[in-house]
C-alpha cells in the first residue's frame, strides 16, 4: 500500500487508527509526512547532516515507545517538540559542542545565560511531563484538566464524574506529587 493514499485522512484520525489496534503502519504514514520538518530541525540545532539522520531515526524510536505509553492529541506539535528536546539534550551532554554553536553563533556571555537557561527550562519541562504521567489516573486526569485546560473544579466533576471533594484532592495530592517527582528527578 501506498502512504500518499492516506494523504485525505487527518492526523488525529491516523492517531486513533494507531491506538485501536496498535499498528506501526499508521505511525509510519504520521513519521513519512514530518520527516522532512524533523530532518530541519536537527539540521538548525545539530549543524552536521550525519548526526541529523541518526537523530531522526532515534526520535522516530523515542515516539513509538512513547505513543504506545500515552495519548497524544497534537502529533504535529508534540512530534517538533520531541525532536527539539532531542537535539537540547545532545547539545547539552557534549561541552564542545555547546562552545562550537557560541562561537557560530557569536553569543556574547548574556545570550550564554539565556541559552543555559533555555536548555533548563526545556529539560525541566521534559521532566514534568514525565513526572506527570507517573501520577495515578485520576490525579493525572484532575492535574491535567486544571492546570494545562484550564479548567473549573466544577467543570472537572462534570467532565470526569468525580464528586467535587474529590476532585480538590487529586488537584491538590497530584501537584503535591508532581512537586516530589520532579524534585527526584532535578535532584538525581
Amino acid at each position: 500500500m501506498k502512504h500518499d493514499q492516506y494523504a485525505h485522512i487527518t492526523d488525529q484520525q491516523l492517531l486513533e487508527r494507531f491506538y485501536a489496534d496498535h499498528n506501526n503502519y499508521w505511525l509510519g504514514i504520521l513519521f513519512q509526512r514530518y520527516t522532512l520538518l524533523l530532518l530541519g530541525v536537527c539540521m538548525k540545532y545539530l549543524k552536521n547532516e550525519e548526526e541529523a539522520k541518526d537523530s531522526v531515526q532515534q526520535i522516530f524510536l523515542k515516539a513509538i515507545t512513547e505513543l504506545t505509553k500515552y495519548r497524544v492529541d497534537y502529533f504535529k506539535s508534540w512530534f517538533y517538540m520531541v525532536a527539539k528536546n532531542h537535539c537540547l539534550m545532545k547539545i547539552r551532554d557534549n561541552p564542545f559542542r555547546q562552545t562550537e554553536i557560541k562561537e557560530q553563533m557569536a553569543i556574547t556571555p548574556e545570550e550564554d545565560n539565556g541559552l543555559r537557561d533555555h536548555l533548563e527550562k526545556d529539560r525541566q519541562l521534559e521532566l514534568m511531563e514525565e513526572s506527570l504521567r507517573e501520577l495515578n489516573n485520576e490525579q493525572k486526569l484532575c492535574v491535567t484538566l486544571f492546570y494545562l485546560e484550564k479548567r473549573s473544579y466544577n467543570e472537572i466533576a462534570e467532565h470526569t464524574g468525580y464528586s467535587l471533594p474529590q476532585v480538590k484532592s487529586y488537584i491538590q495530592n497530584g501537584k503535591r506529587n508532581l512537586k516530589i517527582l520532579l524534585d527526584k528527578k532535578l535532584n538525581s
